[in-house]
C-alpha cells in the first residue's frame, strides 16, 4: 500500500498570511481555462461568431459552479446550519450532477438570447466539459476534500493526511480514478468531434453516456450512502443521465425539420368529348 509513503495533501499551495492560494481553487481556475479554450476552438470550427466566444464558456462555468454548490448544500443541510458561510463559499464542496444542471441552464439561457441552435452549442461543449471535470478532480485529490473512497488494500490505495477531510486509513483514490476516466473521455470526444455523425446533439449525448457510466461505477467504491435499490443518489442520477444521453444520441438526428415531398397531383382527364370535340354541323 502507498499509505505509509504518500506525501501529505496540499489544500493550501501558497500561504502569504493575508492571502492563500488553495489547490482546489487553482485547479478549478485551470479547469475553466482549459475547458474554455477547447470550447472556443470548437465554437469557431462550427461557425459561431467570434465576438460571442466568451459568453458561452463563462456562463456555462459560472452556472456549473453555482449549480454544483447548491446541490452540495442541499445534500448537506446539517453543514449549512453549523457553518453557513463556509458551506456556501468554501473552497470545497461541489457535485458533478448539480454542475451539469447549472451549466446546462446557463447555456440554454444564452442560446435563447442569441438565437443559436442548442445542439450545436451542446456538441461544442462536450470535450471541454469532460476535460474541465478531469482537471477539477486533480484539485479534489490535492485538497483531500472527502471525495475519496472506502478503505482498501489494493496496491495503489492511499491515505489523505493533512487534508481538508483527513484520514490515515488507506482508501480508494477515487478522484484519481475519475481524473483518468474523464481525461480519456475528453481525448475521445475531441478526436471524434469532426466525424460526420458528431452533430445534432450526438456528441453531447455520447458525453452524457461516458460521464454517467464513469460516475455510476466509481460510486461502488465511494462512501456515499445507499438511497434505494442498493444504489446511491449519484448512481440513480447517473442512470437518468445515461438514459438521456442514449436518447439524444439515437433519436436526435437533425435540428432541421424534414422536408415533405410533394407528390405530383393526379388530375383526372376528362374524356375527349368533354374537352371540346368538334361538333357536327346541325347537331
Amino acid at each position: 500500500m502507498l499509505s505509509g509513503s504518500m506525501p501529505p495533501m496540499y489544500p493550501v499551495l501558497v500561504d502569504f498570511g493575508f492571502f492563500k492560494i488553495h489547490s482546489f481553487g487553482l485547479m478549478l481556475a485551470l479547469a475553466y481555462l482549459a475547458g474554455s479554450w477547447l470550447v472556443s476552438r470548437e465554437l469557431e470550427r462550427r461557425g459561431i461568431p467570434s465576438s460571442r466566444f466568451e459568453d458561452y464558456p463563462v456562463l456555462a462555468i459560472v452556472g456549473g459552479v453555482v449549480g454544483a454548490r447548491l446541490y452540495y448544500v442541499a445534500e448537506h443541510l446539517e453543514k449549512l446550519e453549523r457553518n453557513p458561510l463556509g458551506t456556501l463559499f468554501g473552497s470545497t464542496g461541489l457535485t458533478w450532477y448539480g454542475g451539469v444542471a447549472g451549466g446546462a441552464f446557463a447555456v440554454l439561457f444564452v442560446a435563447h438570447r442569441h438565437k443559436r441552435r442548442l445542439w450545436d452549442l451542446c456538441d461544442s461543449f462536450a470535450a471541454g466539459l469532460a476535460a474541465a471535470y478531469a482537471i477539477g478532480r486533480i484539485g479534489c485529490q490535492l485538497a483531500g476534500d472527502g471525495d475519496y473512497g472506502i478503505p482498501s488494500d489494493v496496491p495503489w490505495a492511499m491515505a489523505y493526511p493533512n487534508a481538508v477531510v483527513p484520514t490515515d486509513v488507506a482508501v480508494h483514490p477515487t478522484p484519481v480514478y475519475e481524473m483518468i476516466a474523464m481525461g480519456l473521455a475528453a481525448w475521445l470526444l475531441w478526436h471524434l468531434r469532426t466525424k460526420p455523425w458528431a452533430k445534432d446533439g450526438r456528441l453531447f449525448g455520447l458525453y452524457l453516456v461516458l460521464a454517467g457510466v464513469e460516475r455510476f461505477f466509481v460510486e461502488f467504491v465511494r462512501t456515499n450512502e445507499v438511497v434505494f435499490l442498493g444504489l446511491t443518489g449519484a448512481q440513480g442520477i447517473s442512470v437518468i443521465v445515461v438514459a438521456a444521453g442514449l436518447w439524444i444520441f439515437g433519436a436526435k438526428r437533425s435540428t432541421e425539420p424534414p422536408q415533405r415531398r410533394r407528390s405530383p397531383r393526379k388530375r383526372g382527364r376528362r374524356p375527349a368529348v368533354e374537352r371540346g370535340t368538334p361538333r357536327l354541323a346541325g347537331s
